[in-house]
């Protein structure tokens, strides 16, 4: 039911374009930053079409086998235990690869198959060609703010997919998200959806990424918890956005003025 749902106030049509992509057996990239919602979205439309959803995050040590499956040792016996995205495969679902960019190269050929008409997983270790299921969904995600020659999608990957960008909500919108999600009075969510602006405002400059709606969720739960409010904003605004000493105290300075104006 609705009520049971991850909550997700959506932006635009990403809802309906989702719904559209699931009915129509299509792949779905999303593109946007590091803590925009992506994976909230995807949870929630998962549970909104009632489908299981196997999330997966990705990293450099991440192989095709990771998704697959592999053979293991169990009870004694030699068995094939299938991966998250054979699991998709085999019942349906949704198969969600976040940051698929960071996985190693051998995954993206295994997702080619999957991402055209024919719709097949090959498990050359056990000899099988897996057709997927009408309830199959394959839905990947990166953040193209970190894109680099090493690590990127080639453009024949990407055009296997539909795809959908991804940004922070508008302030308004943003400032009843991080209301909603902390417990936190509306002034002080203003105040710090103003700071983010602020801080985003730095990305490419001293910043190699801005302050994620996360963060910011993040930071009004500390402050709702009682931990005064620099000290919520070191941790959660300034700490993890750099390593730079300098540029620590330039953003607490931002920060102090933020809220000696709220």
């Amino acid at each position: 039911m609705q009520g049971e749902l991850p909550w997700y106030e959506s932006v635009g049509n990403e809802c309906e374009l989702f719904e559209y992509a699931w009915r129509h057996h299509l792949p779905l990239l999303l593109k946007g930053p590091t803590g925009c919602g992506k994976t909230r979205f995807v949870a929630h439309m998962a549970a909104r079409l009632g489908l299981p959803l196997y999330t997966v995050s990705c990293h450099d040590d991440l192989a095709a086998a990771d998704l697959t499956g592999r053979h293991l040792l169990l009870e004694g016996e030699t068995r094939w235990v299938d991966g998250p995205l054979t699991r998709a495969v085999r019942e349906g679902g949704i198969c969600y690869l976040d940051e698929v960019v960071e996985a190693r190269k051998d995954v993206t050929v295994i997702l080619h198959p999957l991402t055209d008409d024919r719709r097949m997983l090959p498990l050359e270790r056990t000899g099988e060609m897996l057709q997927a299921p009408p309830g199959f969904m394959l839905v990947v995600s990166y953040n193209p703010g970190y894109q680099n020659l090493l690590k990127s999608l080639k453009p024949s990957t990407r055009q296997r997919f539909v795809s959908a960008s991804f940004d922070f909500p508008p302030p308004g919108q943003e400032r009843r998200i991080v209301a909603r999600e902390s417990g936190l009075d509306g002034r002080r969510c203003h105040t710090l959806v103003n700071l983010a602006q602020r801080l985003r405002a730095l990305k490419g400059q001293d910043l190699e990424e801005g302050v994620s709606t996360r963060l910011l969720i993040y930071c009004a739960i500390l402050i709702k918890a009682g931990l005064p409010l620099l000290e919520a904003a070191r941790a959660t605004l300034v700490e993890p956005l750099t390593d730079e000493p300098d540029v620590q105290e330039a953003l607490l300075e931002i920060v102090r003025i933020g809220f000696g104006e709220d």
